[in-house]
């Protein structure tokens, strides 16, 4: 299982307001019929699933922006690809707080 982290900002856009274009992203990654995990941010999105799963929803989500008007669409992925062990967002963030 892996874990991603995406951002998807729009440049070009007729206003400073993103949330419209988020939103489509994030509608985008919500109607994934795939079994995945998600959870959103106020940074980004991290998304748990099989990795060409979650690399195909990317792509997916990147085009949204520009389907929506953007003219230019800056997205930033992090993939945690752990294959010595099932990894999860919420184990990710439990091992932590164990240690703190």
């Amino acid at each position: 299982m892996a874990i991603m982290e995406i951002s998807i900002v729009p440049i070009g856009t007729e206003g400073t307001s993103l949330s419209n274009y988020v939103a489509g992203c994030f509608k985008e990654l919500e109607s994934s019929r795939d079994d995945i995990q998600y959870e959103l941010t106020g940074m980004g999105t991290i998304v748990e699933g099989d990795l060409e799963i979650i690399l195909a929803l990317a792509r997916r989500m990147h085009e949204i922006p520009f389907d929506n008007g953007a003219k230019r669409v800056l997205t930033t992925i992090k993939i945690d690809d752990r294959r010595d062990m099932n990894a999860s967002i919420g184990q990710k963030v439990q091992s932590v707080r164990k240690k703190l």
